[in-house]
């Protein structure tokens, strides 16, 4: 189950930054040339669960993989064949699917030499990017390590290389609209400034050595990343410092922070009319009551004595209800230490730094975190992510409570809280514990529903891949096939299970986040932003300005769009930090809900989701993306 937030399975963090290094789509002079494949009558694809599963074996470690180029070499030629398979017999609708192949197919080409071809599955990637910062940002240093390469001849150093490829780059980049790129430019120097091959060596021993130990074979994804790392430690970590040189030289010059449209478009209740109180859920990685106060939701008839005190079948559900990661209910509003009892601070230092690091702020936090992460042994990744992770998954809830009732003194926060897991290897889901949890779905809808919400926030879901992802961790199933199955199955279960007791409350309002992995969420098989319903609403990103964050999720399904960027709120402890993620654009949606009934309580779900569609504005670029307008929306009802 993910969290929608900047945290969110950051123990892949890592893995992922491969594909941004990689990654296609600046902008070119000429339309690119399609791949070369055999022209054939191919089979539509409409979810991704229907392509083939890839595996491949190996002997011993992925870290003993990683320093073997010949095994790598014989890999690669295995993985390029069955993804030119793969484009020639399938068609394939979904933009992020087919970026990931090309994109993938382009590490292989520029791996083995191949430029030509690696930039031709670049412009690829380049004619299927719709979000304008990604398209003009991502691929530059491939592109520029490819024609500073072809500019030079004989024996070069190092040195006339990064001069080379600095001076492309550096061409590239002040070409760039900055108002459009700048937060790509700035993610990107902190990612520049902090990599290296220790940590990247840690992301190996700790997340990937473990996965195939259990199965004795590599994924698809997990043959992808092996490879790109050891691209990244031979061709672009040794370049970084010209990367962050040249982009903090670019954000110098242009210091100019996009305009925030939000704070002009912010209601807040200033009046002093008396009004009912309307209860917001928070279904989420649970709250910090004490942060909230006389904002929290309080059950009079239910004291704090371990006892089920009011006999509604709930043990101290003071605030809410809870339920651990087998779906077993207790009653702990904020999940548990555990492993990270007496690393709080710390874990808090680490989120700061890294959420500061990678928006180019230069603040002692973020020194701290890229000292540390830069001269990291492989040995302690593992448990810095795993921190990271915890801190994101800790601090969730309750930064999600703060945004959804932020400037409305009549909301009531009640909890109804799940456990996510924030370890390299996470437990793998079993059909049992999908039962449970289906059944739990139910139960807590019947519990908003008797206390009277009205509007509830779900900045998290579920996905066939993901699910998958633990099978294949933990060494479930007899091979991938297996694995699939049984991942369909379970997927099928929480859907049903989720759709259901949605669909049993009709009364309540759902808002639900996208999903951050920049994907349609119908054809990767996302629970619940894939459903369709009446008291649904499905909520994507943008930034400041109200352009589409690169990492937003989209689909038919996404009803609005909300500020996901950099939103400040509460974490536990009364403190503040800014995150971002759909996570944080959801509960945005949800605060001008609960704003909507409040004004006028009579309002239907139905009615709520058609006023808020009614009063956002279209995005002046992407008139698909509808803006939210909180201030126009709710005097629309007053």
């Amino acid at each position: 189950m993910k969290r929608y937030a900047q945290f969110t399975v950051v123990g892949l963090y890592a893995l992922l930054l491969l594909a941004l290094f990689l990654a296609g789509g600046c902008a070119s002079s000429k339309p690119a040339q399609a791949p070369i494949v055999p022209t054939i009558k191919k089979i539509k694809i409409t979810s991704l669960d229907e392509l083939p599963v890839h595996t491949y074996p190996i002997k011993g470690t992925m870290s003993e993989l990683l320093d073997d180029r010949a095994a790598l070499a014989d890999l690669r030629t295995l993985f390029r064949a069955d993804l030119e398979a793969d484009l020639a017999k399938y068609e394939i609708k979904d933009t992020a699917t087919l970026q990931g192949k090309y994109r993938t197919l382009a590490t292989l080409a520029v791996i083995d030499g191949r430029n030509d071809e690696a930039l031709r599955f670049l412009g690829e990637v380049a004619i299927l990017e719709d979000k304008e910062a990604s398209r003009l940002t991502s691929g530059m240093t491939v592109r520029a390590l490819i024609a500073a390469k072809g500019k030079l001849s004989g024996n070069y150093t190092q040195q006339e290389l990064q001069d080379a490829f600095g001076a492309e780059l550096q061409a590239h980049v002040n070409q760039l609209p900055y108002e459009i790129v700048q937060d790509k430019i700035k993610s990107g120097k902190g990612r520049a400034e902090f990599l290296s091959e220790n940590f990247l060596r840690g992301v190996v021993q700790s997340q990937l050595n473990p996965a195939v130990a259990s199965t004795g074979e590599m994924s698809a994804d997990q043959a992808g990343t092996i490879i790109g790392m050891r691209y990244a430690m031979d061709e672009i970590l040794p370049l970084n410092p010209v990367v962050a040189k040249i982009y903090s030289q670019y954000l110098k010059e242009n210091a100019v922070e996009k305009k925030n449209i939000w704070p002009a478009r912010e209601f807040i209740f200033t009046d002093k009319v008396m009004r009912p109180d309307v209860v917001v859920g928070i279904w989420d990685s649970g709250v910090d009551a004490k942060v909230f106060g006389r904002r929290m939701y309080v059950n009079e008839a239910e004291i704090l004595d371990g006892l089920d005190s009011d006999g509604n079948g709930w043990v101290d559900d003071v605030h809410g209800i809870a339920f651990d990661l087998d779906g077993v209910a207790n009653s702990q509003m904020l999940h548990p230490l555990g492993d990270q009892d007496g690393k709080l601070d710390k874990v808090f230092d680490y989120m700061q730094g890294f959420t500061d690091l990678t928006s180019a702020i230069d603040s002692k936090a973020a020194s701290d975190v890229r000292g540390e992460m830069a001269n990291m042994p492989p040995e302690d990744v593992g448990d810095f992510l795993t921190s990271l992770s915890f801190g994101g998954l800790f601090s969730h809830g309750t930064h999600v409570a703060g945004i959804a009732t932020k400037g409305n003194p009549y909301a009531k926060i009640l909890v109804a809280r799940i456990t996510f897991d924030y370890h390299p290897t996470p437990q793998a889901m079993t059909m049992e514990t999908a039962q449970r949890l289906a059944e739990n779905y139910l139960a807590t809808t019947k519990y908003f529903a008797q206390h009277d919400v009205r509007v509830v926030n779900m900045s998290w879901g579920w996905t066939f891949k993901e699910i998958e992802g633990s099978l294949e961790a933990n060494g479930v199933g007899e091979n991938a096939e297996e694995r699939a199955k049984m991942a369909r199955e379970m997927i099928d279960v929480l859907s049903k299970g989720l759709h259901d007791s949605m669909a049993a409350a009709p009364g309540i309002l759902f808002v639900s986040a996208a999903g951050n992995d920049d994907n349609d969420v119908e054809f990767d098989v996302v629970i619940p932003s894939s459903f369709d319903m009446p008291n649904l609403m499905i909520i994507g990103a943008v930034d400041q300005a109200g352009n589409p964050t690169s990492f937003t999720s989209g689909g038919r399904n996404v009803r609005v769009y909300a500020n996901g960027f950099q939103v400040e709120s509460e974490i536990p402890g009364g403190g503040t930090m800014k995150m971002s993620g759909t996570s944080m654009a959801s509960p945005n949606v949800c605060n001008l809900a609960a704003k909507l009934f409040t004004v006028k309580p009579e309002l239907s779900p139905e009615e709520v989701v058609s006023l808020i569609e009614e009063g956002a504005d279209p995005n002046k670029d992407h008139p698909n993306i509808l803006l939210i307008n909180p201030k126009k929306t709710v005097e629309m009802v007053k």
